[in-house]
């Protein structure tokens, strides 16, 4: 039915814009870009529901753009005419990117900036000053900034978008948000996109629009099982380890992988146990810099990664443990079970929500979401657009009736659960196992403890250097990597590969085990040298049958010629 369906030629778009969606690839819109994209050139209000992937971000930067654009053929003063408010630094920095893309035949005339970022504000204020199209921040960075008349928007906004709109309320937005409002005109079309839609968004939206259109696309919230696979498998503490060992290491877990644990310790622990085996991963937590943050996911998305262990903490979702120095003036209360761990935590973070990691294969739930949303919201890092993608979460007893809870949410009305049993079965790696328990003997908590004082330094070392030094040098950029080997704890060798005998028969034939670089520089240098060997002997073999020197003979008596050189008899 692809025929009938609203192309991005027939929405009267600008033919610069035209000319950049070609270039990124877009054949046709997705079903949100389709029914928002019209509704929003026709000045309408939306709230606008759509599964994480889906292009909301395109839906409404592409409206932007475009009245943008139309409003400069009449229009010659300079002015902020679009606000674009994220729950987090990292989605205001892809949003960023995203609308760049997009005005990539017409950056002279729809300029962007991004606020989100930790810099002063005195540093900011020179951007603001020259009054960008289109300005996107946290509403703590957008207040601070309207407080201190760095940006003035009643007299010029003509466009509000608020992205995510589930979470900002909960990331403790919610005095900031209503601060914000003040310093906007009375009339503004404005955009409330979400992938959920709960008591905060209908708070929002009695705060932010009028007579909106509402968009509710894709019943489920996940893709469906043609393309997303999700599996569950039973298995215990000690359990996990082996498992995600034997997934990992016999790469029977193939593509891009994200590994989501529910706590920041968990985080270091999983890495260093990964590091016994010479598997490397990067960590991803809010305790890292915003710029190593973004720098990671930016480097994954290109290749340069295979896991990413992020943490998906509860306590994030609680303000008490923010930063200083964001100009919040958010609702601050006490932060919950995060302990000692709740120490320079960024309350502007979410790795399961907001951020565009691209081409996902695998998505493994470590240990168990704590509720039906943030299940979706970790499984919808993958099957993005209409690539698949694998889900597979691991379920201690304990956890069976949260297991039960998602499986009726995920099933709804359908009768075929979505969520299946892995046919995995354990029996079969407890050959695996005192290689697990070896390598767990030297992760102790104080291991963990330095690995996470360690990363922390020297990824703030990196995001200063990311903010500097990396602007005039990008190629340098590239060089700078997050997953080398933290190595607090004693390193044993001989976990590093993987002895044929301890694979089971039935996976013989599908295991592709890793294997060290050190052993395989061995393997290429022996068969060098095997080469080597087998060319001398060849060559000897030849000279003995045909030695050219042998029938270069000199007579016995040698005179001088002319020149007193030696003749040839």
């Amino acid at each position: 039915m692809a025929a009938d369906r609203l192309q991005f030629h027939e929405m009267g778009l600008d033919d610069r814009l035209l000319k950049a969606l070609a270039d990124l690839g877009w054949a046709q819109p997705t079903l949100i870009q389709e029914k928002a994209i019209p509704l929003a050139l026709d000045g309408k209000d939306l709230l606008a529901r759509a599964r994480t992937g889906s292009g909301k971000t395109a839906a409404y930067a592409l409206p932007i753009i475009q009245h943008i654009l139309t409003a400069k053929q009449t229009v010659q003063e300079q002015a902020v005419r679009a606000l674009v408010l994220v729950p987090t630094k990292e989605l205001g920095q892809q949003v960023q990117t995203m609308i760049r893309q997009l005005t990539g035949f017409c950056a002279r005339d729809v300029r962007v900036a991004d606020i989100s970022g930790k810099a002063e504000l005195s540093a900011q204020r020179p951007i603001l000053m020259e009054k960008p199209d289109i300005v996107v921040g946290t509403p703590s960075r957008v207040l601070a900034h309207l407080t201190a008349q760095n940006l003035m928007l009643r007299s010029s906004l003509d466009m509000l978008v608020i992205d995510e709109a589930d979470l900002l309320f909960s990331f403790g937005f919610e005095s900031d948000l209503k601060g914000l409002l003040c310093h906007l005109p009375k009339i503004y079309q404005a955009f409330l996109m979400s992938a959920t839609f709960n008591e905060d968004v209908q708070a929002l939206k009695e705060l932010v629009l009028h007579n909106p259109v509402t968009l509710k696309l894709q019943g489920s919230q996940l893709p469906d099982s043609s393309q997303l696979k999700q599996y569950s498998v039973l298995c215990e503490e000690e359990d996990k380890f082996l498992l995600i060992y034997t997934l990992l290491k016999l790469g029977l877990v193939r593509g891009k992988t994200l590994l989501f644990v529910s706590a920041i310790d968990r985080c270091y622990r999983l890495k260093l146990f990964l590091e016994q085996f010479s598997i490397p991963a990067c960590v991803l937590n809010s305790e890292l810099p915003v710029h190593s943050r973004c720098h990671i996911i930016g480097q994954f998305n290109q290749g340069f990664y295979d896991y990413i262990i992020a943490t998906d903490e509860q306590s994030l979702a609680d303000p008490g443990s923010a930063q200083e120095g964001e100009g919040s003036q958010g609702t601050k209360k006490k932060n919950k079970g995060s302990g000692k761990g709740g120490r320079g935590k960024d309350k502007e973070y979410g790795v399961s929500r907001g951020i565009d990691f691209q081409n996902v294969a695998n998505v493994i739930n470590f240990d168990f979401p704590a509720d039906i949303e943030s299940y979706i919201h970790r499984v919808g890092r993958t099957a993005r657009a209409d690539n698949p993608g694998t889900a597979l979460t691991f379920v201690s007893h304990t956890e069976l009736p949260q297991l039960t809870e998602i499986k009726d949410a995920l099933t709804g009305d359908s009768a075929d659960c979505a969520l299946q049993p892995y046919g995995f079965k354990m029996e079969e790696i407890e050959g695996f196992r005192y290689r697990c328990r070896d390598a767990m003997r030297s992760v102790t908590k104080q291991a963990v403890k330095e690995a996470r004082l360690k990363e922390i330094k020297h990824e703030l070392l990196n995001s200063e250097k990311l903010k500097t030094y990396f602007e005039d040098n990008p190629r340098d950029l590239q060089l700078l990597r997050h997953d080398r080997d933290l190595h607090p704890a004693i390193i044993k060798p001989h976990l590093k590969n993987v002895p044929e005998y301890l694979i089971p028969a039935t996976l013989r034939g599908v295991a592709n085990p890793i294997i060290s670089r050190k052993k395989k520089r061995r393997r290429a240098v022996a068969g060098a040298q095997e080469g080597g060997r087998a060319l001398i002997k060849g060559f000897k073999r030849h000279t003995r049958s045909s030695n050219p020197l042998k029938n270069f003979r000199y007579s016995g008596k040698q005179g001088k010629g002319r020149g007193g050189q030696r003749t040839q008899s």
